[in-house]
């Protein structure tokens, strides 16, 4: 069994920036994936950016340049460094974590960008 904490959402104005964190807990292989996604209201959840345990890094075309994702694994921690940050960012941001076949999210943390 995986728990992932996420933390570091909040309120920001555009252009601003905001730092997320997860940290997972539990049984957790040498070889899996973390990453970020986001689920706006009334849209589906989409992929922000992964990071494999090698530190091969994938980016959604909408945030690339703007957003950087880096992982500690002595922590089993992930983060994504959001700057820049649009109103269309808005949304909740959930952690993933993938290892083998096994799947799992955290609760999510909501990141609200006014304009």
């Amino acid at each position: 069994q995986v728990q992932l904490v996420e933390s570091g959402g909040g309120w920001v104005q555009a252009g601003g920036s905001l730092r997320l964190s997860c940290t997972a807990s539990g049984i957790i292989l040498r070889i899996n994936t973390m990453g970020w996604y986001r689920q706006a209201p009334g849209k589906q959840r989409e992929l922000v950016a992964t990071v494999a345990r090698g530190d091969s890094t994938n980016y959604a075309n909408s945030v690339t340049g703007r957003f950087t994702i880096s992982r500690d694994n002595a922590k089993n921690t992930v983060y994504l460094q959001m700057n820049n940050l649009k109103p269309e960012d808005t949304a909740v941001y959930y952690c993933r974590l993938q290892q083998v076949l096994e799947n799992y999210w955290g609760q999510g943390t909501q990141v609200t960008v006014s304009s």
